[in-house]
């Protein structure tokens, strides 16, 4: 899909300034990192502080040319000898009316869409291969606000696929769907908006259970930042349609990490420990959340469950989780959506859900995708492994 969030011929010239002011930019989060007292967390090394301000500036440039950071889309796939990719079904028999009146409004319809096979160093399981005994297979559903981001095995959500499958030794495979992501006006041409993605990760976990022939809880739906909250908003559609003709019974377990869990964007309150990370954490980009919001709500208010189920606004319905499985959820301390995280998890123990908590001190958003976060990434991927194994 064409991008026009900047005029293409401006683009040439806008990516050479980058490149330029690059130059000067490097040496003085450099020099301005010197002092640990100036860095975001003092506790962060000069090469940490120097890669967050470098990302932050990276979500600048990409929201103003939208499509720069991404490499794969819900047409097409990456070829490879070692790729393994299916195209999945649509799945409109699925949707119930509240479904079918929220696609009808956004102009969104079931489609065919791909998904890519992960597995374990070593092993070589044939696509779709029908499941061992008890088998547990990971859904991953990757991150990105809905607007960047693939499944794609060149896009670096396979950097959190790989850290999965090295460390949680009962999980040999993990699928992962390439949904569709969301296009605003007067940028783009609108497109894909809620429930897009809902649809496109629908099809995926009933592929799962219907063609690959996974127990539903043998199944750990996984997502990160916006993965996370559509896997929060499958496992939702799953449990209040249990017992839907055809409908795919909930998984077993839901993997959380730096989910996203309110698509209102609201403006941190002060004194809040959000608005203290705003300024640190490299995603407190103001028109990256804004575009956001509104390519993927579309005639949509944020304040929905589904959408928006760690919101605290006093207008927002009543959000049950009622019947969701054990949960793990993850969080940086640094990160912007903390506070909404520690909503999202309240609610979900005073459901009488089994949740664990697992919070990385001084880190940021979706710090587990990075290798300068390390050894905090390693840490946690052995705390989900842990997890897993101890049901």
């Amino acid at each position: 899909m064409t991008n026009s969030m900047a005029p293409r011929p401006l683009l040439g010239l806008y990516l050479l300034y980058e490149l330029i002011t690059m130059t000067f930019r490097l040496p003085y989060w450099l020099v301005r990192n010197l002092p640990r007292s100036l860095r975001g967390r003092p506790s962060w090394s000069l090469w940490k502080a120097v890669r967050v301000d470098f990302q932050r500036r990276m979500c600048t440039i990409s929201t103003r040319f939208y499509g720069l950071t991404s490499n794969a889309d819900h047409t097409m796939v990456t070829q490879g000898s070692n790729v393994k990719y299916v195209w999945l079904n649509p799945t409109p028999a699925l949707m119930n009316n509240k479904l079918r009146t929220w696609a009808a409004e956004a102009n969104v319809v079931p489609m065919r869409i791909p998904g890519y096979w992960f597995d374990e160093e070593g092993a070589n399981t044939p696509i779709g291969a029908a499941p061992r005994p008890s088998e547990k297979v990971i859904y991953s559903l990757h991150g990105g606000a809905y607007i960047f981001g693939s499944a794609s095995p060149d896009a670096i959500h396979s950097t959190l696929v790989h850290g999965l499958l090295k460390h949680c030794e009962g999980v040999q495979r993990i699928f992962a769907v390439e949904y569709r992501l969301s296009r605003a006006a007067p940028e783009d041409t609108p497109a894909n908006a809620f429930p897009a993605a809902l649809l496109d990760a629908l099809a995926g976990y009933t592929y799962l259970v219907q063609s690959v022939g996974f127990a539903p809880q043998d199944i750990i739906v996984e997502g990160d930042s916006a993965g996370g909250n559509l896997a929060l908003a499958l496992t939702r559609y799953l449990v209040e349609n249990n017992g839907l003709a055809g409908l795919p019974a909930p998984p077993g377990a839901l993997l959380l990490l730096s989910p996203g869990v309110d698509m209102s964007y609201a403006i941190p309150l002060p004194g809040s420990r959000a608005a203290a990370n705003a300024t640190v954490d490299y995603i407190g980009v103001p028109t990256l959340n804004d575009y956001t919001r509104r390519a993927f709500l579309g005639p949509r208010d944020p304040l929905d469950p589904y959408m928006s189920p760690g919101s605290k606004d006093p207008r927002m319905p009543s959000v049950s989780f009622d019947g969701f499985p054990r949960s793990f959820v993850v969080a940086g301390g640094a990160e912007l959506f903390i506070d909404k995280i520690g909503v999202l998890v309240e609610r979900m123990k005073s459901a009488g859900n089994k949740v664990t908590y697992y919070e990385a001190p001084d880190e940021v958003h979706d710090y587990i995708l990075f290798s300068w976060s390390e050894p905090e990434c390693t840490a946690t991927f052995r705390a989900i492994a842990k997890w897993l194994e101890d049901p």
